[in-house]
């Protein structure tokens, strides 16, 4: 079963090294914290992802009224930011270390996404414990592409990415394993 795993990822890679259009980048990485209120929780949630990543992170608002948990449409509720470049690739390296670099099959999706989440920011190499902010825990979202798909955001000429130069699931998860050292459970 391994034998096989091994064989497609030589064959994967082998065909990016032929040809460097087909091979997968980060395009973006997105880190979320959903604090569920707003107010001073909230705002220690922004205070700490900045210090984080070193970017002012951006507010999301509740999208309905949730009587159960005191939440009303509008209403700020969680803090995120949108990684590039190299920012990108240093946050992702420290999150995948902060996770042991273990992922599960099921957190990639078909289009070469994957997500997976931290439990607690302290365990992020570099971070430390601030009894002022507290503990939050954060999603972190990866989103692979290929060069060319700047054809698809475009404002002129702008057309349609096809379906064979999409990053699949298994290519997503090929990357990962080879690129970034990651192991990936339940894969092969």
């Amino acid at each position: 079963m391994m034998e096989a795993v091994e064989e497609r990822v030589r064959e994967l890679t082998s065909k990016w090294a032929s040809n460097k259009m087909l091979e997968p980048r980060v395009a973006k990485v997105v880190i979320n914290m959903g604090v569920g209120v707003s107010g001073e929780r909230l705002e220690r949630a922004t205070r700490l992802l900045e210090q984080l990543v070193g970017q002012k992170p951006s507010l999301r608002r509740a999208k309905r009224t949730i009587k159960e948990f005191n939440i009303k449409k509008g209403e700020p509720i969680a803090v995120a930011v949108t990684l590039r470049g190299p920012r990108a690739m240093e946050f992702l390296d420290k999150a995948l270390t902060a996770i042991g670099r273990r992922i599960k099959y099921s957190s990639f999706d078909d289009y070469g996404n994957v997500s997976f989440g931290i439990k607690e920011h302290i365990v992020l190499p570099g971070s430390k414990y601030d009894p002022d902010i507290g503990i939050f825990g954060m999603d972190v979202t990866v989103k692979l592409e290929r060069p060319g798909y700047r054809v698809m955001r475009r404002r002129r000429c702008r057309s349609n990415i096809p379906r064979r130069h999409r990053v699949s699931r298994e290519e997503a998860v090929v990357f990962f394993m080879s690129k970034l050292g990651v192991k990936v459970v339940g894969f092969g």
